[in-house]
């Protein structure tokens, strides 16, 4: 679908297929699910985390309530809250590309 949009375009997009081809049919994910998106899909990022409080806590809310389900919404926000706590976050600021 953007095939031609530019390399933020296409990220994004990434994340609304990633997680639309993962839902139930509507358009949402269990707790479960979530974590093993996240898991399988963004391992990168939360790949030794486990021992940060912000980590922690970010992940014991997907545990709380069991019968909510995740929106993209709350998804969306669920990644930014893990990418700004991410060791890899700092890797990438510190990494410059030039075109």
């Amino acid at each position: 679908a953007l095939g031609k949009g530019s390399d933020l375009e296409k990220a994004f997009a990434t994340i609304a297929l990633v997680f639309n081809n993962s839902t139930d049919p509507e358009g949402k994910l269990s707790k479960a699910e979530t974590k093993n998106l996240l898991q399988t899909q963004f391992g990168g990022f939360i790949q030794g985390q486990e021992n940060k409080p912000k980590y922690q806590e970010i992940i014991s809310a997907l545990d709380e309530e069991s019968e909510n389900k995740i929106d993209f919404e709350d998804f969306m926000i669920l990644l930014v809250s893990l990418t700004l706590m991410s060791d890899l976050l700092q890797e990438i600021k510190n990494v410059k590309t030039t075109k």
